[in-house]
């Protein structure tokens, strides 16, 4: 049964066409540097906002018109949420998928019975997967929506949560490594503190490291390598959560000796709620080696919490991009899209059409920063901006031989130190016309 039956599959037409229903700048299919583009992007449809999310919010009910609405039966409604799957993701011609293990199946009165219920849909997954090139990206678990969750996961209070998200987590690395997973993706919703008043923050951290290592070592013992990963949020649930943002996040591998197991995964609206752009948090992760895959949304500057918007904004998609190169590609992450369409967008169509543009806008954003790299133009001015460590006393600073007293002794009768202008307009100004004339 089709149950996007009205939808074909999407083609690329190029850039002047003006059917929402077809790539304008995403051509799968495009050889550069001796790879597809589908290959150097690998973009992924994130299960719970494509078919779980209902449209409601705070001041209203759902809104979303949806083919299977009238399914009430848990496990007949998660079996149908899997074939919708399939049949968007060859039909938009993506393929990657990602979920959470309380996305594709309902929770049983007992985790004995949620784990039946999940091998029952993991089973329905992988039947899917012997006629179709569709594949999970990651994998991760759900410990922030039940109730039990309400003070953390890992960094609860409470021993028998941490038992419990423990369990939870081992069913879902042994799902990961039956499905196939490149990933495995730890979100700590609720991996903070409201107040310090009840909260003693070294003991959750420790418990958090504790419940990381854990998971690691059972990784190992059943044989899934994909890659771990960390996706950083400040805030939301929790007033504060411990993963903060990339700087915090790689802070506290190194502390528990993490590093070596964790890479991140960088979503663009947490990357704002924490107070940075999009292309800091890629760039930080970067140059510590540790960006391993995205998060693609956007957020809304004028609103305080995680809207998670389809992005579309062909600026950041360029700079996000220019990292992603600069980092050698994603290697076994891809982009997946926690995005989710308006409450007014509330046709079936609508998905696609979403998608579609938010493809777009990371397929034009990366051949663009692929022609700046290529060319040069911002390596070269950075290049002149540190010149000054190349030659003279600067490189005698980097190799080590100058200190604070060879350093008084150079500049204390100096009248005058000169330096350049950052040009940051002309930059700002170089970026737009490649942004502008990437077609021609």
């Amino acid at each position: 049964m089709k149950i996007f039956d009205g939808i074909r599959n999407i083609p690329y037409e190029g850039p002047k066409s003006k059917d929402p229903l077809s790539f304008r700048y995403y051509n799968p299919n495009e050889i550069v540097d001796g790879r597809s583009m589908s290959e150097h992007l690998k973009f992924a449809v994130a299960f719970w906002h494509t078919f779980n999310y209902d449209g409601s919010d705070p001041f209203g009910m759902g809104t979303m018109q949806r083919p299977w609405s009238k399914v009430s039966n848990p496990m007949d409604l998660a079996l149908i949420k899997v074939d919708a799957l399939f049949e968007f993701c060859e039909k938009l011609n993506v393929e990657y998928f990602c979920f959470h293990d309380r996305d594709i199946a309902p929770e049983g009165g007992t985790l004995r019975e949620t784990n039946k219920n999940l091998d029952v849909v993991v089973e329905h997954i992988k039947d899917h997967m012997k006629t179709s090139k569709i594949k999970p990206l990651w994998v991760t678990a759900n410990m922030f929506s039940n109730p039990r969750y309400v003070h953390g996961a890992a960094t609860s209070p409470n021993a028998d949560v941490f038992a419990y998200a423990a369990a939870q987590v081992k069913k879902a690395l042994e799902i990961a490594k039956e499905v196939g997973a490149s990933n495995y993706v730890f979100w700590g919703g609720r991996e903070g503190y409201e107040t310090l008043l009840n909260t003693d923050m070294e003991f959750e951290l420790e418990n958090m490291a504790r419940f990381l290592h854990m998971a690691v070592d059972y990784a190992k013992k059943i044989g899934f390598d994909g890659q771990f990963l960390i996706e950083p949020k400040p805030k939301e649930p929790t007033k504060h959560q411990y993963d903060f943002d990339a700087a915090s996040a790689i802070a506290f591998l190194q502390k528990y000796d993490l590093s070596e197991h964790f890479k991140l995964n960088i979503e663009a609206n947490h990357a704002t709620l924490a107070g940075h752009t999009f292309q800091h948090e890629l760039r930080y992760a970067r140059i510590n080696g540790k960006l391993g895959s995205i998060d693609a949304n956007q957020g809304d500057l004028l609103l305080g919490w995680d809207v998670d918007r389809f992005p579309t904004n062909i600026y950041e998609t360029t700079l996000a991009m220019y990292e992603v190169i600069k980092n050698g590609g994603l290697h076994s992450g891809g982009l997946n899209f926690d995005a989710k369409v308006r409450r007014g967008s509330f046709t079936p169509e609508d998905l696609f059409k979403a998608h579609i543009a938010a493809i777009d806008a990371f397929a034009a954003g990366w051949k663009i920063a692929h022609k700046v790299i290529g060319d040069g133009v911002i390596d070269e001015f950075v290049s002149k901006r540190y010149s000054s460590y190349k030659r003279g006393i600067g490189k005698d600073i980097v190799s080590g031989k100058m200190n604070f007293e060879t350093l008084e002794k150079y500049v204390i009768d100096k009248d005058k130190i000169g330096n350049i202008s950052g040009m940051q307009e002309e930059l700002e100004s170089l970026l737009n016309y490649y942004i502008l004339n990437f077609q021609s």
